[in-house]
């Protein structure tokens, strides 16, 4: 198995199992964003021979684009 398949997995597995509910509004759109991007990337880069870089820069513009994008929080009353 390719190292980078490796990494890969266990990136899923951590990102899987720390849940995204305690996250602010722009977190998750970042990281939806970057998820997004980097499956595109990835595709588009594959089709060029290149899949890994592809993933790393539409990952990278998928995060900046989804935190970028997100609208002012509101701030909410905090229960004690």
């Amino acid at each position: 198995m390719r190292p980078f398949m490796i990494v890969a997995a266990a990136t899923l597995v951590l990102v899987g199992a720390s849940g995204c509910s305690n996250m602010k509004p722009w977190e998750q759109r970042a990281l939806s964003g970057g998820a997004i991007g980097a499956a595109a990337g990835a595709g588009v880069g594959s089709m060029l021979g290149a899949p890994a870089v592809g993933a790393a820069v539409g990952g990278a513009a998928g995060a900046a684009i989804g935190g970028l994008t997100a609208g002012p929080e509101k701030e909410k009353p905090r229960k004690e």
